[in-house]
Parts: C-alpha cells; sequence; structure tokens
C-alpha cells in the first residue's frame, strides 16, 4: 500500500448525524479483498485499521494524484482491475469506453446514500454524478482552491486578497500554482478587472470558440508575467514542497495545502480570493468491472459513517459530505474551517463544471503553453 496525497456547504458543519445502518448486504461481505483507486492521501492507515478491523476484509489500495492519472489507470486497464474509484465528480463524463459504456455502474441499492448531505446529492447531477439517467457515484467530500500566502511577507488582508496577488510587485519568483486551475483563478481575476470577458469563466464551458478567446487571453497575461513564476505543482505533495523546499510566498492550492501548513506554522494561511472561492466535489462509485461488488458496497457503507467523515476531515483538512462528520472533526478543523468559510466566502463560491469535450484538450494546449514559456 501506499500512503500520499485533496448556504448547503455550511450544513457539514453543522449537520446532524445520520444514523448507521447496518445493511444484510453488508453482513454478507465479511471476508474477502476491496480494491481501492483513490487520492494520495485519502485512505490513510488510521481509516485502513480501522475497516478491517471493523468488517473483516482487506483493504488492497492503489493511489494517484491527478484526475487525469485516476482516468488513464481505469481506461488503461479497461474498467476492471479495481471495484471503487474516487473521481472528482466533474471527471465522471469521461469515463466511457469505446463502445459508449459508462466505466461506472449505477449504485446498489445496498449504499446508504442517505448518508450524504441531501443537497450534495441533489447537485451532483448536474455536476456528473447522474449518468444515462442512473446516479453512479455518490458524493464524498468537497473542497475549494483559494491563496496560500505567507503572512510574514505579504500583508495582505482577507478582503483585498485576489489571484492577481500571485503576480504582484513582491511576488517576483514566488508563486506557485497548477497550471490548469491557475487557468481558471487568472481568469476570474481579469474577468473582475474588466480586462477579459468570461461570464465569470463559465463562458470556457460554451464552446470550444469561446474556451479558445477567453483561455488565449488569460494565457497571455501570465505569460507576459511569467518571472512570477515559482513553482508549478500537481499534487499535495509538489504543492506543500512549493512553499517548503521552492521559497514560494504566495500560490494557488488545494485547500488541504494551506490549511496543514498553517498546522505547522501559523504564518501560513488559506483563504478566499475576492473574486471567489474555486469549489470542487469528489465523489466515488463500483466499477462495472468490480469483481468484489459485496465488499465494495461494505467498503462505501463504512466511509459513509459519521466518524469515519469525521477521521477523513482530520486527517486531509478537507471536509466531508457525510451528514453528522463535523461532530467528528477536532476542535483545530472546526475553527480552521470557520476562519476560511465565512458567510460571505460560502456565497461566492465558483463550482468546477462538468467536462465538455472541447474543454480538456483545450485546456491542455494552453498548459503546454504556460508551463514551456
Amino acid at each position: 500500500m501506499t500512503f500520499n496525497r485533496r448556504t448547503a456547504l455550511k450544513m457539514t458543519a453543522g449537520a446532524v448525524a445520520a444514523p448507521v445502518i447496518l445493511r444484510a448486504h453488508d453482513a454478507l461481505a465479511s471476508s474477502g479483498s476491496v480494491k481501492v483507486l483513490a487520492w494520495q492521501d485519502y485512505i490513510q492507515p488510521n481509516i485502513v485499521e480501522k475497516f478491517e478491523a471493523d468488517t473483516g476484509i482487506t483493504l488492497d489500495l492503489t493511489t494517484f494524484g491527478s484526475n487525469d492519472e485516476a482516468e488513464s489507470t481505469v481506461r488503461a486497464n479497461g474498467g476492471k482491475g479495481f471495484d471503487v474509484v474516487f473521481p472528482s465528480i466533474t471527471n465522471v463524463a469521461s469515463y466511457y469506453d469505446d463502445s459508449g459504456e459508462c466505466y461506472f455502474a449505477p449504485l446498489p441499492d445496498a449504499v446508504n446514500v442517505d448518508a450524504v448531505i441531501p443537497a450534495f446529492v441533489r447537485d451532483s447531477a448536474a455536476l456528473g454524478g447522474v449518468q444515462n439517467g442512473e446516479q453512479v457515484v455518490l458524493p464524498f467530500d468537497w473542497g475549494t482552491e483559494g491563496i496560500t500566502l505567507n503572512r510574514d511577507q505579504l500583508d495582505i488582508s482577507d478582503a483585498d486578497l485576489s489571484y492577481g496577488d500571485m503576480f504582484g510587485p513582491t511576488t517576483v519568483g514566488k508563486a506557485a500554482f497548477r497550471q490548469k486551475s491557475a487557468l481558471i483563478g487568472v481568469g476570474l481575476y481579469l474577468d473582475a478587472t474588466g480586462e477579459v470577458a468570461s461570464n465569470r469563466m463559465l463562458d470556457v464551458y460554451k464552446s470550444e470558440e469561446d474556451a479558445r478567446r477567453v483561455f488565449g487571453e488569460v494565457v497571455k497575461w501570465m505569460v507576459a508575467r511569467k518571472d512570477h513564476f515559482g513553482a508549478f505543482w500537481n499534487n499535495a505533495t509538489e504543492a506543500t514542497a512549493a512553499f517548503k523546499d521552492a521559497g514560494c510566498i504566495i500560490g494557488q492550492t488545494w485547500d488541504t495545502t494551506g490549511l496543514l501548513l498553517n498546522r505547522e506554522n501559523p504564518s501560513y494561511v488559506y483563504r478566499a480570493p475576492k473574486e471567489g472561492i474555486i469549489t470542487w466535489l469528489d465523489s466515488f462509485g463500483i466499477l462495472r468491472g468490480a469483481e468484489n461488488t459485496e465488499q465494495a458496497v461494505a467498503f462505501m457503507n463504512f466511509m459513509l459513517t459519521p466518524e469515519v467523515g469525521g477521521m477523513f476531515a482530520n486527517n486531509t483538512g478537507y471536509n466531508s459530505a457525510v451528514q453528522g462528520a463535523a461532530d467528528f472533526a477536532t476542535d483545530e478543523f472546526k475553527a480552521q474551517f470557520n476562519a476560511v468559510y465565512t458567510a460571505e466566502v460560502l456565497s461566492n463560491m465558483w463550482w468546477w463544471q462538468s467536462d465538455t469535450p472541447f474543454y480538456g484538450p483545450v485546456v491542455n494546449e494552453m498548459v503546454e503553453i504556460v508551463t514551456n514559456a
């Protein structure tokens, strides 16, 4: 096993715990193994140990660091070799084989869907959770991309913080970002300043022509300021290293990067830019080619218990989508959540949209230009 790696939302902090239901289906899955493909930091040793002790099922874990890696792994194996996979929900529409069949199976009735915050289940349909009229994945956790900065080096108030601050006069060579995400963050900044009209970056999902128009201008603006590039990252380990090893003092990061850095050094803070914090929703589901379906259901229901949702949040800094998980979160986690997710922030979120056929190829082209600038 490898252990590495990311108002409705406010309900996570105040939801009533859902009852833990032991289903007959789960009782049958008290032996065997389940093969899981998850983000690097999702299934940490304390969760593995509890799952195996509680269920008698062996957890065979493989990890990935990006959605592209997860999708290519599933595709390379023809949709087989794993039972449960954790994609970002906006990527589920890409999980189809050459014959047009979705790699994910409809969720079995035995999966405890009621454990998830209802608003997330409702909204998941439009974001990619429903394919061909069937719920194929279930929301698991949510998080954001905003700005991590070293307040000892940059004295910027929460109210004034902007994606544009990565390109300020004192950040030359000291800004970190994931290229494909920065296209959105910088685009939101340029839209807010009136330099590149994009309907808050929703135009990039309308058509390939619109995507090329908007992203082309964003990339041109970024490349003209390439001297600010301090480090690129593609996973949580690289994002942390950008600050601890590469000398970056500001960057567009996942929430967990800034929150975990803050636990080590309070000079680091993670905050929402005034243009809107970028929000993602991750999910998990069972592949059509799964060989251990009963064990997969038992694993999903285990992960959907409030206690495990709280363990997950404490481990990673991400927010569980399970009702009542916040009751099991540490005081430190709750304090960080409240410092970042004020009512104003929660009312100004920018959700990643479901990928369109043209979106990925255009973004990949733009990422190459930024990377090689």
